[in-house]
């Protein structure tokens, strides 16, 4: 029994889904009603529910940073890409004489997620092609991104009043906000596509040893392509949920440090920033433990300002119960237990 729990203890999920449990305890004391779901005309309310809408798009860009921190990459311009392709969608649907068509919004939304992808692949070549390390390569667009976006905005607001693309953000689809559909069908297929074949395999492959995957034929060079495309890809289906719930195009705010949101979720999840190993589960945990925690914040009335403290307290404290450390001794302890097991039988059978 011991040795299970010690197992259990050093398994990358235990102390996040602790950190989770323990942040909606905090909640379920200062309103009992916290865990509570409500119907109304057909729709689910109430504050998980709240939890999950809000926290869909850091869920679906955490989703593509997992899979290009496994190839040891980083991805910093998934906020940029979220505020271009709002921006380009609500350009788009301001520029047409009927923003309200559905077929307006959805050439709109194409157009936007076609951009980010464009944008994606560009990372990729510069990360993969020219060799450019990922940090400094996505760096680039990040700095850039924000200017594009105003450029596409002409530096202001753009409010758009189209029901169809409102949708989007705060609508429902079977009772369930779409923001949480998406995310889980996002989630769903990356889980699918990197588990069920052999892509999740060749991605931590290239994580862990490039060179050596290259010379065992692993074609390094489209999987960096493919993971930094759908990495921006999943920003800009992100920054159309974010936009639409505001009803308006932001090119300064939509989006801004939904990268370190995202990156926290991932180093939370327990999915090595060093590549290699992932943990796509671990990642949902992680963004529901960073949106539980902005929720706690203004559940107990924390000012709003010092959510970055308590984000890094939380991150700190889950990183230092993840790390080597704290995992060998976890295996030493599990070693001296089996082997203090194994003297009383000896004993008892003698």
């Amino acid at each position: 029994m011991n040795a299970l729990l010690l197992r259990t203890v050093s398994s990358r999920l235990f102390w996040p889904v602790v950190m989770l449990l323990v942040l909606v305890l905090i909640n379920v004391i200062a309103f009992p009603d916290f865990l509570t779901v409500t119907v109304k005309d057909g729709h689910l309310f109430g504050s998980i529910v709240d939890i999950l809408r809000n926290g869909a798009p850091t869920l679906i860009i955490a989703v593509g940073m997992t899979l290009v921190i496994a190839t040891r990459g980083i991805d910093l311009s998934v906020g940029a890409v979220a505020a271009i392709s709002g921006a380009v969608a609500c350009s788009i649907l301001l520029g047409s004489s009927d923003p309200g068509n559905p077929a307006t919004v959805a050439v709109a939304v194409i157009v936007a997620l076609v951009i980010s992808l464009v944008l994606g692949v560009w990372n990729g070549f510069l990360v993969s092609v020219i060799g450019i390390q990922p940090i400094i390569a996505t760096l680039i667009l990040m700095t850039a991104g924000r200017g594009v976006a105003m450029l596409i905005t002409e530096g202001q607001i753009l409010t758009v009043d189209s029901a169809p693309f409102k949708e989007l953000g705060s609508g429902f689809w079977f009772g369930i906000p779409v923001a949480v559909v998406i995310g889980a069908v996002i989630f769903a297929v990356a889980a699918l596509l990197t588990r069920r074949t052999a892509l999740g395999m060749l991605i931590e492959s290239v994580g862990i040893n490039p060179e050596a995957s290259r010379q065992a034929g692993v074609r390094a060079r489209v999987l960096l392509f493919t993971v930094y495309a759908f990495c921006a890809l999943s920003a800009g289906i992100a920054g159309l949920i974010l936009t639409a719930n505001q009803t308006a195009a932001d090119a300064n705010n939509t989006g801004l440090f939904i990268e370190l949101d995202a990156i926290l979720a991932v180093v939370i999840g327990g999915t090595s920033l060093a590549g290699g190993r992932y943990s796509l589960a671990g990642t949902l945990v992680g963004a529901l433990v960073i949106q539980t925690l902005v929720t706690t914040v203004y559940t107990v009335g924390i000012p709003p300002i010092v959510t970055m403290v308590f984000k890094a307290a939380v991150v700190t404290a889950v990183c230092l119960l993840q790390s080597p450390t704290t995992n060998a001794a976890f295996a030493q302890l599990r070693q001296r237990l089996a082997a203090r097991t194994a003297r009383v039988k000896e004993a008892a059978a003698s």
